[in-house]
């Protein structure tokens, strides 16, 4: 198939999934489903760290419309309010989660639920409740436990990140072409996953991906947790010495990047996903193997296909295909995206689901 047949295919494919021209209702047989634009969206944001501010500055630099924050440090909530990037703190009046169309908790994996169970009486009867955790378990089983019968809880994980942590490493440019996982489930109503998903797209996700909660912990224990445990361990070698720094270019400086990591937050992301997590660091071993034996057998055959193997998928990987089995869909969107700027504005309807 030609490259212009592949692009026709795709564009076909988005534009029939969704109006891209802005249609305010889709007609149902009962009734309009409506999905609010950001202009008229009231979001909470519960924790203000590296994450949840980053949040709130994109969000803020698209006009959200209301933008009610939340931390357990009162003085990062006035920051964020002082700069103009929330317009109310929540921290000692929770009763404000009523006005909030959308809940984004950005918190530890250990503190989502007991922060659900404390405070589900505030939040509004048909909130979109979501979360940016890079761990998910069976926490969105216990959370549905939880809401009410019209709140729907839609989980994701923004891939988007850096080095250190809190509200002063936050930043309106950390989502800019990162990728969007939204954890696909069927009890989620799919006018609400498309809303997120459009949410995504305007704060400048390069593309959204939908799996299920489990693939996205195995290949998240391959894609996120080995790189930092991989960085920490390359910090904590007998092989750092003082002088080491004198000895350092881009290569040693891209691979440690992450060890400059928030300890609490990943002791957490890796004990709860500690079985893939393991099975990575044992697949990994296996590549080092092979490693240990060319070198000691002197097999530079061996050592050259590793090499270009490695290199052949670097390249696929960033600039190779995009008609992948996993997240076609998305890949459908984030193409449209290059010819309509501001789609994520005009996804504004969503059809009935079936029964």
């Amino acid at each position: 198939m030609t490259l212009w047949k592949t692009f026709a295919r795709l564009l076909l494919s988005w534009a029939a999934s969704c109006n891209p021209f802005g249609r305010k209702e889709a007609e149902w047989e009962k009734g309009t489903i409506y999905m609010k634009s950001l202009e008229e969206t009231t979001f909470a944001i519960i924790g203000l760290g590296l994450i949840g501010g980053s949040y709130a500055k994109a969000l803020k630099n698209r006009n959200a419309h209301k933008i009610i924050g939340m931390d357990r440090n009162h003085i990062v909530s006035l920051m964020a309010k002082d700069e103009g990037y929330i317009t109310d703190i929540a921290d000692e009046d929770p009763s404000l989660l009523q006005g909030a169309d959308i809940i984004i908790c950005a918190m530890y994996p250990g503190a989502f639920v007991s922060f659900v169970k404390d405070h589900v009486k505030y939040f509004k009867k048909d909130v979109l409740l979501t979360d940016v955790m890079g761990i998910k378990g069976s926490i969105p089983d216990e959370i549905d436990r939880l809401l009410g019968p019209e709140m729907d809880f839609v989980p994701a994980h923004p891939m988007a990140g850096r080095e250190g942590k809190g509200y002063g490493q936050s930043t309106s440019r950390i989502f800019e072409g990162a990728n969007f996982i939204v954890i696909k489930r069927k009890e989620n109503r799919p006018e609400n996953v498309a809303w997120l998903r459009a949410i995504a797209l305007q704060i400048g996700c390069g593309r959204v991906v939908e799996l299920s909660a489990r693939e996205h912990d195995g290949i998240i224990a391959y894609t996120s947790d080995l790189p930092h445990i991989m960085a920490v361990s390359l910090m904590n070698s007998d092989s750092m010495k003082e002088n080491t720094k004198y000895f350092i270019a881009g290569s040693f400086r891209d691979a440690t990047r992450v060890a400059d990591i928030n300890g609490t937050l990943w002791s957490d992301l890796f004990l709860l996903n500690k079985e893939p997590v393991i099975a990575e660091i044992e697949r990994l071993e296996t590549q080092l193997e092979k490693w240990k034996k060319a070198l000691k057998e002197g097999d530079r055959k061996t050592l050259l296909v590793m090499m270009d193997e490695a290199k052949k998928k670097r390249r696929d990987m960033f600039y190779g295909k995009i008609d992948v089995a996993l997240g076609q869909d998305s890949y459908t969107i984030e193409i449209a995206r290059g010819l309509w700027k501001d789609v994520g504005t005009k996804i504004r309807t969503f059809p009935k689901p079936k029964r």
